[in-house]
């Protein structure tokens, strides 16, 4: 059933003059006959009795027009409920405890008028595909991947360049430094079990183990940030990088100790991606508010990936 033939109806019913109605609608009067008798033809009835006086509604046309009404306000609820700015805007941030997450915190305490959806998907692949879809607005990841360029629709910006900091247990040899230098962890191990072939991030950790001859492990099950902050703490031969705005919490007699890494620090590049054709209001609110928190990148005594895309 055509929307036009049931608008053109209810104009008509409420104006009791098809000229009135064509006057409303902005189209001419032989369009509003032509509209309502399309509309009779799929009834199989008559609904209006041209009179002296205008058009009144048949016993049908009266029948039919609350459910003309309801059928309209339907239309304008489906519409609504995709029309820009209308839903959350929905942003991928990995995980809960990441630097991304936080900068997302900061932008809902500077836009809480904002209403988001926030949502944590795996793999860059899943997030572009994401992205392309529709499914989510925008996600951080760090660009590009070596091999896996971008699609040209998809555009990127990057905004936080996060340090590394060393973890270690109370009675690991590091643990008293205030800081080390990337050369003091050559021949000291490094847990890193959440490492997982073929992500950005298992790229960027190749590349600093590539780069400064460190020895990074990735053996064993990721019983996820509990289990390994327990193993940190009880093993003095173990320590893992995490990045300087993760937030974990743990048992105070963990005695676990955050050490800044230098000479160069390591940081870990996150960009903001998203589809150049997006129109969510928001999301250029949230690339407004990145630019105008984010520091500078590449920054003298920082070390990045080569591929590491600088925009």
């Amino acid at each position: 059933m055509d929307l036009d033939s049931v608008r053109t109806f209810v104009a008509a019913a409420d104006a009791g003059r098809f000229q009135e109605a064509a006057a409303e609608l902005a189209v001419t009067q032989q369009a509003v006959s032509k509209r309502i008798a399309a509309l009779e033809r799929i009834l199989g009835v008559r609904l209006f009795t041209r009179t002296p006086r205008g058009a009144e509604l048949t016993i049908d046309g009266q029948a039919f027009l609350p459910h003309a009404r309801e059928l309209l306000r339907v239309a304008e609820r489906a519409v609504a409920s995709v029309r820009a700015g209308s839903r959350p805007l929905r942003v991928d941030v990995i995980a809960s405890r990441s630097g991304a997450s936080g900068l997302m915190r900061g932008f809902h305490r500077a836009h809480p008028e904002i209403e988001l959806d926030v949502v944590m998907l795996f793999d860059i692949e899943t997030a572009v595909a994401a992205i392309r879809s529709g499914v989510i607005d925008a996600s951080f990841r760090a660009v590009a991947v070596p091999g896996r360029l971008l699609p040209e629709d998809i555009e990127s910006v990057r905004v936080l360049d996060e340090a590394l900091q060393l973890l270690t247990g109370p009675a690991h040899a590091l643990a008293g430094s205030r800081s080390v230098t990337v050369a003091q962890l050559a021949g000291h191990r490094i847990w890193m079990p959440g490492i997982v072939p073929g992500t950005e991030w298992a790229a960027y950790y190749d590349d600093l183990v590539a780069e400064f001859g460190l020895a990074i492990e990735a053996t064993g099950p990721n019983f996820g940030s509990d289990a390994l902050l327990d193993t940190i703490a009880d093993t003095p031969a173990l320590a893992t990088f995490m990045g300087e705005q993760t937030r974990l919490v743990w048992p105070a007699d963990h005695g676990l100790r955050r050490i800044p890494v230098t000479d160069p620090t390591p940081v870990y590049p996150h960009s903001l991606l998203w589809h150049r054709d997006n129109p969510h209001p928001a999301l250029a609110t949230l690339r407004a508010h990145l630019a105008a928190t984010a520091a500078g990148h590449d920054a003298a005594g920082t070390w990045a990936p080569g591929w590491t895309r600088r925009s």
